[in-house]
């Protein structure tokens, strides 16, 4: 979501850093660039009038003066300053008498349907026995489209037809009690705008479930607009926190910048994708270097631990460092890295040059290339996923025949195979020296 603002903040960073030392003048010149690309992006102006203030106070001090390093300094202090906007994170409320009941709120078209099952996922995932409840009768196929999401993850999804939302809740927390179970998750009705027999819906709702939890779930596509949505919901209900969905969409992302200071509700998921575990924790850390360009190096961890068998994981790396990975180990990490989700999410969640390659690359191209990839390896034999040097001219073709691509493109993947080979034996003599910088 935040390609162009992290364009044009990388962009003024690299000006920084070619002045030795920064006066003040250059500082002042940076940051406005800086609000510039903030106000492009549908950041909140008084957000953005907060935020530069800070920087600059901090930035034509001291604590740039004397560093050793003014411009990467300057780099720390907005990188600090954004986490502050972005505000602190904070987790569910999880505790008191089971079941606890989380209800997600929002407008029609925010999500809150995906996102009800992706939180069921994830709590399941961390133990807890969790149950969907259908609350939005309104909307045309809103009960089977959660009755459906509930079958592909296997949650139990409560409904009753012909029972007002505020009963069925009622009724459904009846049922999760003397079933065993320790959370239940109410999809609520949405409106097209912000209306009183709506406000009136849910109120009546949280009366009858008493909900350790009340989640608005926001459309972060829809820029400043779901900042007001936020503060409509807020100044009606008491929102407990926030989830971001569509952000992995291509709008300009500064609502999600500024809807914690305007609001002052906690952020406390991302919706990043429309597949089931495209849920992240709210983390302002990552969020904030992601933004600047310093990829997300945790992210990309937990992402592999969820996707990569542990061991197979650790078999692989070390004859990859022994420089016996064959293609068989290739195809089997291909397979693991199509687990952990689109490729350019994956890249640009790595620290320098690589989030500006994918940012080059279009989701479709990348996805193109990893299946030519897999379709080329899948075509060999054992023997020749194996042992890769007795690919001659004859079973090139027949490789290509049978992957549907072209004897260039098999020629192509060898050769990258064989680059990677020749690097891993190069830092094996050189006792594994240098290799941290790849991914500088």
């Amino acid at each position: 979501m935040f390609e162009s603002l992290t364009e044009r903040l990388e962009g003024i960073f690299k000006q920084l850093r070619r002045h030795g030392k920064l006066t003040e003048k250059e500082v002042d010149a940076a940051l406005r660039e800086v609000r510039m690309a903030l106000l492009e992006a549908d950041v909140n102006y008084s957000v953005v009038k907060d935020f530069i203030n800070r920087v600059r106070e901090r930035a034509v001090g001291a604590e740039v003066s004397r560093a050793l390093n003014p411009a990467q300094q300057v780099i720390k202090i907005v990188h600090e300053e954004l986490i502050n906007t972005l505000g602190a994170p904070e987790r569910l409320n999880l505790s008191g008498e089971k079941p606890r009941a989380i209800m997600l709120v929002g407008l029609q078209g925010s999500g809150k349907t995906t996102a009800a099952a992706k939180l069921a996922r994830l709590l399941r995932s961390q133990g807890e026995r969790v149950m969907l409840v259908a609350a939005d009768p309104y909307r045309p196929a809103a009960v089977k489209q959660l009755q459906t999401l509930g079958e592909r993850l296997d949650v139990p999804v409560y409904y009753e037809e012909g029972i007002k939302p505020p009963q069925l809740a009622a009724k459904a927390r009846q049922k999760a009690s003397q079933g065993g179970y320790s959370t239940l998750i109410l999809d609520t009705a949405g409106r097209s705008q912000l209306d009183q027999a709506l406000m009136d819906e849910l109120e009546a709702i949280r009366q009858q479930v008493k909900p350790s939890e009340i989640l608005l779930v926001v459309d972060a596509m829809i820029g400043q607009e779901s900042v007001n949505v936020a503060q409509g919901f807020r100044q009606v209900i008491p929102l407990s926190g926030l989830i971001l969905t569509k952000m992995d969409g291509d709008a300009r992302g500064g609502a999600a910048i500024s809807i914690r200071s305007v609001t002052g509700v906690p952020i406390k998921f991302l919706g990043t994708g429309e597949a089931l575990d495209a849920l992240e924790t709210y983390d302002p850390s990552r969020l904030a270097s992601r933004i600047l360009g310093m990829g997300d190096v945790l992210g990309l961890i937990e992402k592999a631990e969820a996707a990569f068998d542990e061991q197979t994981a650790r078999d692989q790396a070390a004859r990859l460092m022994s420089g016996e990975f064959t293609l068989e180990d290739f195809a089997q990490q291909l397979r693991q890295i199509k687990r952990m989700g689109p490729l350019t999410q994956i890249l640009e969640m790595l620290p320098g040059g690589m989030a500006q390659i994918a940012r080059q690359i279009s989701p479709q191209e990348a996805e193109k290339q990893l299946k030519i990839t897999e379709a080329i390896i899948n075509s060999m034999t054992p023997l020749e996923r194996r042992r890769p040097e007795i690919l001659n001219a004859s079973r090139r073709r027949r490789i290509a025949r049978g992957s549907g691509t072209q004897v260039q493109d098999v020629n192509r993947l060898i050769k990258q195979f064989r680059d990677m080979q020749k690097l891993m034996k190069t830092f094996k003599k050189s006792g594994f020296r240098g290799l941290p910088r790849l991914f500088g």
